[in-house]
Parts: structure tokens; sequence; C-alpha cells
């Protein structure tokens, strides 16, 4: 891992991007040692359908800046996100766009997966509500590629969080989209 590591979750709100960061952000700083997190997140004022974004950044040192400025990793739910932020990821780092609601992808120096992770949730979990579980399992392997964070550390974190009668719902999430991240190849 380099020093300083960046993930950005963008889309609009009702998608779980903050709780999404948040859950990252905590795996790592709760289940790996070493590391040093912070997590920032930005919303309009709609409860649901405004823009949203969240960033972690993880270092194996002390972060002096909060945000991030360009990130390794962007998971983007939507077009706006699609067109505000993706010019943003490092050169050579990853976009993971959802293939749903991102129709139209901008043309960046990185690896670009296009997933099916509304779709998962909706269609092989039956629950759009757990988006950002299947996009946090796929979030998951590429921490996992990238030798920062363990899956079973990002599961631990959302079993935390989530309520009690939804935990066996987001872990299946999680597992779908950490398969569909490994069985895909970026274009």
């Amino acid at each position: 891992m380099a020093s300083r590591y960046e993930i950005r979750f963008a889309g609009s709100g009702g998608q779980g991007v903050i709780l999404a960061a948040v859950v990252a952000g905590e795996a790592a700083a709760l289940f790996e040692e070493g590391l040093s997190v912070v997590q920032t997140q930005s919303y309009g004022p709609e409860a649901r359908g405004g823009k949203s974004k969240a960033e972690v950044v993880i270092a194996t040192e002390s972060i002096d800046y909060p945000k991030a400025m360009k990130p390794n990793l962007q998971v983007i739910l939507t077009q706006q996100a699609a067109e505000e932020y993706a010019a943003e990821t490092l050169p050579g780092g990853r976009i993971i766009y959802d293939d749903f609601f991102v129709t139209s992808f901008p043309q960046v120096d990185a690896n670009v997966y296009y997933l099916p992770i509304v779709r998962t949730a909706r269609e092989k979990i039956g629950k759009e509500i757990v988006t950002n579980m299947v996009a946090l399992g796929a979030v998951a392997r590429v921490l996992e590629l990238e030798k920062i964070v363990r899956p079973d550390s990002v599961k631990k974190a959302i079993l935390a969080k989530v309520p009690e009668g939804t935990k066996q719902l987001n872990s299946q999430a999680f597992d779908e989209g950490y398969l569909l991240f490994k069985n895909s190849v970026h274009l």
C-alpha cells in the first residue's frame, strides 16, 4: 500500500453512500492494525435524490488533509456523479460505475469497471436499499487486491453497523458485490 489510499463513494441521497464510506472507514480503523483513517461526507439539502458523496482516506501515517484529492478508487452510482467526479480519479486508479444509472462514461486514465450494482440489489437481493452493501462488497475485493483491508474486516464492520433484523440481507448483498468485482474485467 502507498502511504495514502483514497476512496470516494458518489451518487444521490438514498443510495447509502455515506453509510458505505463510514463502514469502509471503520473496517480499516477497527480491524486493521497500523492504519490511520478519516471519513468525510458531503450531501445536498434533499433527503433523497440530491447529490451525495462520501470519502475515506486510509494511510500508514498521520493524515494531514482529510479529503480525497485524487481518489485511488471511486464508486460512482449516478450519471451526475460520473460527470462531476470521474476526472478526479488518480491516473491508473480504479472507477466502478453502476451500469444502470450511469449510461455515459467520461474518458479517464483509470481502470474502469461497469458493474450491475443497483440491478444486483434489486433483482438478486430483492431490495434496492442494499445498493450500498453491494458496492461495499466490490470495494472489499479491491481493498483485498491492494492489500489494505481484508474482506472479513469490511463484513464485520457492516454487521456491527446494521440493525439486527437486516444482518443476513446486508451480508448477502455484500457477498454478491464481492463476487461481482471478483468476476469482472476492466475495460
